[in-house]
Parts: structure tokens; C-alpha cells; sequence
């Protein structure tokens, strides 16, 4: 289970380290085959290749006449790229996903459960002042007795 928010940096050549942390499980998890694609929040989404496939077979097996679907299958599919780790723990994230996430030096690793979050410092900035402009509205409904 991936958990926690880093602030990392990408190199000059657009790559990110992975922590170590979160590097043997990710690799564990996809046998070392990884997804990153585009999320509609515009930060990307990084999946275990096997953790991306049910979510891949879902958004194709939609409509494609249907507008929204096929929206939604040109971010998601038409974004997705299959990456591995370099032998320093790094991923290259291409020009195309690191311009439409807005991603520059500084970036956020945030852990989704099966997957992670990567998002601009701005972007991670605006996630955060959305969330604490809820204030008791937060949780929605099947989660407002949530006991923290």
C-alpha cells in the first residue's frame, strides 16, 4: 500500500527518484513494469502495471461514441505511458506529461493506496487550500462518521 507525500525534485532531464521507501514496493508490486498517465485533476497518476490493467480494461470496455467516455479514454489511455525504474531508482517522466501536469523542479509523491499522485508544487499548493476550504463539509456521504 502506497501512503505518505513527498516533496521531491526532478532532475534536468525530467526524471524523478523514487524513494526508497516506496521503490522495492512499487517494483514488487508491478514486477518492475510501471504506468504513469494523466489524471483530469492535471497531476498524473503512477500505477504497478498490474494495479493499471483493471482500471485500462474498464475505461476501454466504455462507449466509444459515448463523448464523455471517449474524454475520458483519450487522457487516460491516450496519456499512459509504461516506464521502469532506471538503475538509480529514477523515472523519466516525458515532456508531454510533465507539461500538462505543470510539473517543474519541485513535485509532490503522494500515496493513493494502489497507486501514487504526482503533482506540482502549485498544483499539491491548490489540493491542499481546497481541502482545508471544506472544513467540516469534507467528508462525504459514507464517510462523515469517520473516527479519526
Amino acid at each position: 500500500m502506497f501512503q505518505g507525500a513527498a516533496p521531491l525534485n526532478l532532475d534536468a532531464k525530467g526524471r524523478m527518484a523514487v524513494p526508497a521507501k516506496h521503490r522495492d514496493a512499487l517494483l514488487a508490486a508491478g514486477a518492475g513494469r510501471l504506468v504513469l498517465t494523466a489524471h483530469p485533476h492535471r497531476c498524473l497518476l503512477l500505477y504497478p502495471q498490474p494495479a493499471w490493467e483493471p482500471i485500462r480494461a474498464q475505461v476501454l470496455a466504455a462507449p466509444s461514441l459515448q463523448i464523455e467516455a471517449a474524454m475520458v479514454r483519450r487522457l487516460l489511455v491516450g496519456f499512459a505511458e509504461e516506464l521502469e525504474l532506471d538503475g538509480s531508482g529514477r523515472l523519466l517522466i516525458s515532456p508531454a506529461l510533465r507539461e500538462y501536469a505543470g510539473l517543474e523542479k519541485a513535485i509532490w509523491l503522494v500515496g493513493q493506496g494502489s497507486h501514487f499522485e504526482v503533482w506540482s508544487e502549485a498544483g499539491w499548493r491548490t489540493q491542499q487550500e481546497a481541502i482545508f476550504a471544506l472544513g467540516d463539509k469534507l467528508f462525504p456521504a459514507g464517510l462523515e462518521n469517520l473516527a479519526l
